[in-house]
């Protein structure tokens, strides 16, 4: 099976031949794009109207647009619609304030946008998103190659004599390695979903305290249960997915709401509350490797007993992800006191669980959950003797990283499992010496294990 790959060798392959149009009606957004673009490897050409958009798109191949949303004439969600429509392969980015929800919306819904960033934008994050999306492109066309591939060798296989043996067997063994290929780049790209909802999870969490930011413990609970469980890979990954996304549908809400715990909501703060697993919902619908993911989340507020939201689905009628999800999330925002007027120990946020088993939750699940806590990871990420800390300086090429790593800001940088290059760490030394405050990363790698061990 050929072997896939790496995220970072994705991006050099595209990188040196990628064109960017930055479209705006005013100079000066456009020159400060340009500005934290220019070492970066990228053809750079701009737009002032949505028309002129256009009329560069007809006379040269675009890979990916940058458009703003609020522009005289044709605005950035109709432009980005039109875009989708006459040029597909163009990866689609809508910059928008925070005010513009609808247009943000119906940019998701017609222009089926890649990705939307807030103005003010951080140069780091918008550069981080332009690789992630050419990275994304890359492996489309590689998916869509290898399938066109493998019909014309379905038809090749077709038309041969029945009687020449040998080279059916040929053409099968053929058709066996395309197999495997486009097995592996689905995984891939499935890899790179997943990878993505971490990344945004911890821009979901710069609106919280630090201490207030739930989304990377739920995330780990339900990877803990998956694997307590073992649960399909395909369900780990749409729950793993739900759980770092479950609170997207929040983005809408004030800072006011976003900080009042759901105990102390007034009536009209109580309404808005019960609409985020729809909204949440909404955004990712467009997605189609998302969509599972969406059903998750959008039912991961309805309870046991029926009386929840959206639906008030009761017992089994609620998706199995979304009694998950929602046992994972309650677990974690009581101890966060996102819930009650207090933050709860965790052994009281477990004798709640326990307490309403049979009326929120599902009784077996909660039960399964306990058990995970209590006697298999207490602590969700136990002591590893076979994992050590160790700082950038004491970094070597081959070292195996055991966890996440994370900026000061809380920016995922590199996920476990990844095997470290000199070249990446370097990147890492710079990272560090641009950290503000003195923040310094520690890394945790899997002791005497190298890149040729993980792939056996």
């Amino acid at each position: 099976m050929t072997s896939p790959i790496p995220h970072e060798h994705l991006v050099e392959r595209v990188l040196p031949k990628v064109r960017l149009l930055l479209v705006d009606d005013e100079e000066n957004i456009l020159r400060s794009l340009q500005r934290s673009l220019r070492n970066e490897p990228y053809e750079v050409k701009t737009a002032r109207s949505g028309e002129e958009a256009l009329t560069v798109m007809g006379s040269q191949r675009i890979d990916l647009i940058i458009s703003d949303a609020r522009m005289p004439g044709l605005d950035g969600p109709t432009l980005l619609a039109k875009v989708k429509a006459q040029y597909p392969w163009c990866i689609r980015i809508l910059l928008t304030g925070y005010t513009d929800i609808t247009s943000t919306v119906k940019a998701i819904n017609d222009g089926q946008i890649y990705r939307y960033i807030k103005k003010p934008w951080d140069d780091d994050e918008l550069r981080l998103i332009i690789r992630q999306a050419l990275a994304f492109q890359y492996s489309e066309r590689r998916r869509k190659a290898l399938e066109q591939l493998t019909q014309k060798q379905n038809q090749e296989l077709q038309e041969l004599n029945a009687n020449l043996e040998d080279r059916v067997k040929s053409r099968t063994a053929e058709l066996k390695e395309t197999a495997d290929m486009l097995d592996s780049a689905y995984k891939d790209l499935r890899q790179s979903y997943v990878t993505a909802t971490e990344v945004f999870s911890t821009l979901l969490n710069k609106r919280l305290p630090a201490d207030r930011q739930p989304n990377g413990k739920v995330v780990l609970l339900v990877k803990a249960y998956a694997e307590f469980a073992k649960l399909d890979a395909d369900v780990s990954d749409n729950l793993a997915m739900a759980a770092a996304l479950y609170n997207l549908g929040k983005l809408t809400w004030p800072d006011e709401l976003f900080n009042t715990p759901s105990e102390l909501l007034k009536k009209d703060q109580r309404l808005e509350f019960q609409k985020y697993p729809v909204t949440g919902e909404q955004l990712l619908m467009p997605l189609d490797q998302l969509k599972e993911t969406a059903t998750i989340i959008r039912h991961h507020q309805e309870r046991w007993n029926g009386q929840g939201q959206p639906d008030e689905l009761e017992a089994n009628q609620i998706p199995f992800g979304s009694r998950l999800l929602k046992i994972a999330v309650d677990y974690t925002e009581l101890q966060a006191g996102l819930v009650l007027s207090r933050k709860v120990s965790r052994n009281e946020a477990i004798q709640l669980i326990a307490k309403y088993r049979g009326r929120l939750y599902d009784p077996n699940l909660a039960d399964q959950f306990l058990t995970m806590l209590t006697d298999v990871a207490p602590d969700i990420e136990p002591a590893d003797d076979s994992v050590q800390e160790i700082d950038v300086l004491r970094l070597e090429p081959g070292m195996v990283l055991a966890r996440n790593l994370y900026s000061g800001s809380g920016m995922l940088l590199l996920k476990e499992g990844k095997s470290l290059t000199g070249t990446l760490i370097d990147k890492l030394t710079a990272f560090e010496r641009a950290e503000p405050d003195g923040h310094r990363y520690t890394l945790q790698v899997h002791r005497n294990l190298t890149e040729m061990e993980t792939q056996q």
